[in-house]
């Protein structure tokens, strides 16, 4: 991360998933890092993004100079039969969960760890996903995914453009990991999907959010480093 000063603290939310591993890993073997934290449900104090009121507890151990935190949560489906393909498939119930973890807990979350952001140059990346682009959706389908990835990419935009006000050094990101090879995502891609390895992707998009200048705004690209449209 050349862009951050010698000594940084990092934070990974979301580190015992295969990307947030990653992450973790990554960010580690930078010598300029002093340290990472990895925060998961099965740290202690852990945490559950469908209940926010655990957020305080989980992070009250935390660093007050964070410069550099990457948000690895997400959740895919609710469903056992996966993402929908049809209208007709779509359940409230999983809709509504999809949005609490995909999108309000992540919100939350950065409420949280707001006043813990460095004052100067400050990297925030949370994994997004390309579906939950509305102007690239062309093939339909995966409501509630992409309704709760469009939600999380407005609401990192808004939480931005007001964050940036008292914080002009942030850079906040949605990020597109691509197609990340993990047991999550073997079932539900086919042999001719191209795939990532983790590690690659990690890398990727720590690279990418690096390159970023602060504001305005939040910024979507993938792990490639190309900006991807709303």
């Amino acid at each position: 991360m050349h862009s951050l000063p010698d000594g940084y603290t990092a934070l990974v939310i979301g580190a015992s998933g295969t990307i947030g591993r990653a992450f973790q890993r990554a960010i580690a073997a930078d010598p300029a890092c002093a340290g990472v934290v990895a925060l998961s449900r099965s740290t202690h104090p852990g945490f559950d993004l469908g209940d926010p009121h655990q957020f305080a507890a989980a992070l009250s151990a935390l660093p007050s100079d964070l410069s550099l935190v990457i948000d690895a949560t997400g959740i895919l489906s609710n469903d056992p039969a996966g993402p929908e393909k049809s209208l007709s498939a779509v359940q409230p119930q999983n809709l509504h969960r999809l949005m609490q973890i995909n999108a309000v807990g992540p919100l939350m979350m950065l409420r949280e760890l707001a006043p813990r952001l460095a004052r100067g140059r400050c990297l925030y990346g949370k994994l997004s996903a390309r579906v939950g682009s509305i102007s690239d959706n062309r093939l339909g389908g995966w409501y509630s995914y992409r309704a709760s990835k469009a939600a999380l990419n407005m609401l990192l935009q808004t939480a931005a453009i007001e964050l940036q006000r008292r914080l002009p050094g942030l850079v906040v990101a949605a990020m597109q990991p691509g197609t990340v090879r993990s047991p999550l995502s073997q079932r539900f891609v086919s042999a001719a999907t191209d795939t990532v390895l983790p590690e690659e992707a990690a890398l990727g998009l720590l690279a990418a959010l690096d390159a970023i200048e602060p504001g305005p705004g939040a910024r979507f690209v993938d792990y490639r480093g190309k900006t991807i449209p709303w």
